[in-house]
Formats: C-alpha cells, sequence, structure tokens
C-alpha cells in the first residue's frame, strides 16, 4: 500500500471533490483518480461513491479514513525525526489567514519562517466565513494551523495562542452629530446603520457581544469582509462602524472615537489542533510566534 494512494484518497474525502483534492495536492486530476481506484483495487472494496458534485465515503472508506490519517501522520513524523537529524525542515505547512488584521504582521512573520526554513513549503488560505470558517479548516485537517479572531470563542480540539490584542472602536464620518465628542456610550449607538463584517468574523462577534451585554439590538445594514475598504462605505455616509484603530489610521474623511462603556477587545491569535500531533514545521512556527 503506497503512502500516495492514501494521501490522495484521504484528500478526496476530506474535500468531497476530485477536482478539489488534485487542487489541494497541486496535481492533475487524472493521477488522483487512478490512485484511489489503484487503492480500491488492492483493498477489494470501494471505498467513494463518486457523484455530479459530491463524494461521499462508502463503509469501507469510513473505516479506512481514519486509519489513513494516522498512518500519514505516523509517516510524517518520521520524516521530521529524519529532518531532524539531518539539520533541516521539509515537507509543507498550510496556514489560514485573516485579510487586513495588522495587529500582527503575518507576511512578516512568514517571512522569517521561510528564511529560517526554507525547505519547508507554504500555502496560505483564506475563508469567506472569518475565523469560524478558518477554525472549521483546521478541524476538517484541511490546513495546519491559522491566524484568527476568536473574541471569546472556543472550539474542542482547538488551542488558542494569543498574540496581540486590540480594541475596537466608532468609526464615523466626519460631520457626524457623535464626531465632536471625546468618547461614547452604547446607549448612543443603538439607532444607528453599522457597517460589518459577517457572522463568523472575530470582530463582529466582539461588536455582537457588546450590544447583547447591553441589552440592546443592532441594525447592520452592510456586511463586508475586508476591513480595508470599510473606512470608505463610512466616509461616504452609508453607516457607522466598530473598526480596530489599524484599519482606520491615515484615512481621512472618518473620526475614530472610544466606546466608553463596553468592552470591545480584539484578540488576535494562533489557533493549532489540539486534538492530534502537529508536524514539526507547524511547531517551528507556533515557536517562532510565541518567542
Amino acid at each position: 500500500m503506497e503512502l500516495r494512494h492514501l494521501e490522495y484518497f484521504v484528500a478526496v474525502a476530506e474535500e468531497e471533490n476530485f477536482t478539489r483534492a488534485a487542487q489541494r495536492l497541486h496535481i492533475v486530476q487524472s493521477a488522483v483518480s487512478a490512485a484511489v481506484k489503484s487503492l480500491e483495487k488492492e483493498l477489494g472494496a470501494r471505498l467513494l461513491d463518486r457523484a455530479a458534485r459530491r463524494v461521499t465515503l462508502t463503509d469501507a472508506g469510513a473505516e479506512l479514513l481514519p486509519r489513513a490519517r494516522a498512518t500519514l501522520d505516523a509517516a510524517r513524523e518520521a520524516r521530521d525525526a529524519v529532518a531532524r537529524v539531518r539539520g533541516g525542515l521539509g515537507g509543507s505547512l498550510r496556514i489560514g489567514v485573516l485579510i487586513s488584521i495588522r495587529v500582527v504582521d503575518v507576511p512578516a512573520v512568514l517571512g522569517e519562517y521561510h528564511r529560517r526554513h526554507p525547505g519547508v513549503q507554504l500555502y496560505t488560505r483564506v475563508s469567506p466565513t472569518g475565523t469560524q470558517g478558518l477554525v472549521q479548516l483546521i478541524i476538517d485537517r484541511r490546513i495546519d494551523l491559522a491566524f484568527v479572531t476568536p473574541s471569546g470563542q472556543t472550539w474542542p480540539g482547538i488551542r488558542l495562542i494569543e498574540l496581540a490584542r486590540s480594541d475596537l472602536r466608532l468609526t464615523l464620518p466626519v460631520g457626524h452629530p457623535l464626531a465632536g465628542q471625546a468618547s461614547v456610550t452604547m446607549a448612543q449607538l443603538a439607532d444607528l446603520d453599522f457597517i460589518d463584517s459577517p457572522a463568523g468574523f472575530g470582530n463582529r462577534a466582539a461588536a455582537d457581544r457588546a450590544f447583547a451585554t447591553a441589552g440592546l439590538r443592532r441594525r447592520v445594514t452592510i456586511e463586508i469582509t475586508e476591513l480595508a475598504i470599510g473606512p470608505d462605505y463610512v466616509r461616504n455616509g452609508l453607516g457607522v462602524a466598530l473598526f480596530p484603530q489599524f484599519a482606520v489610521e491615515g484615512v481621512p474623511g472618518v473620526v475614530s472615537l472610544p466606546v466608553a462603556d463596553a468592552d470591545l477587545s480584539f484578540p488576535v491569535a494562533l489557533a493549532v489542533p489540539d486534538d492530534r500531533p502537529v508536524s514539526a514545521a507547524a511547531r517551528a512556527l507556533i515557536q517562532l510566534v510565541t518567542g
């Protein structure tokens, strides 16, 4: 039984699609299909039910999947042990990232990692549902770890290593009736139209939690996944926002005020699996960001 065949089978099972599995493995789809068919022939059982849009596991495939993962983990640990003896890391590392989060300079971190461990191939991935989506990718074994903004959330099997913290502030257009104040209160925000990230993003969770704690309802009229364009919506009078300071620094036409009576802390953390061993490459990144 070839490790490569098990790797391809696991990728198809996790992606539920041959095309996405091939993209993840950076090989042609025909090679994935051939490897899975060869594995099925060797084991004498059909492992996957192939449908037009979604691939599902058969009973035999469901039995094989955890054992295939364990076999691949053991092989990876063996490679890591040899690499340590040889004095260098290899393999690949799949990292989830958030767009526009500058409290932690992720490109600088990954650049330093690459200089220290040039033998490790880095892959980054984003999620349209922010932190929640990235954590689910770790749980589904589609990425190894992720930079996230948990904001009080926890997940079974996930360990969160806090790296930095910021605060959300009320962002207003210049000329807004509240713009001349030194700070605002939650009660003053109750009837305003808000621009915010979709549910699943850490900053959205922090804002929703603050309103729930204050017993207030909030109207979110515009949802964006890219914080960098948020101040443009505010500046053009389409609503106000609760954004971290780094998202509005130097942006003309907006004012940023603290909210005096609310906990609007905005953490950035590294999410890593806590229910299975991580690779030596992943441990090296954890060591780098934690010092």
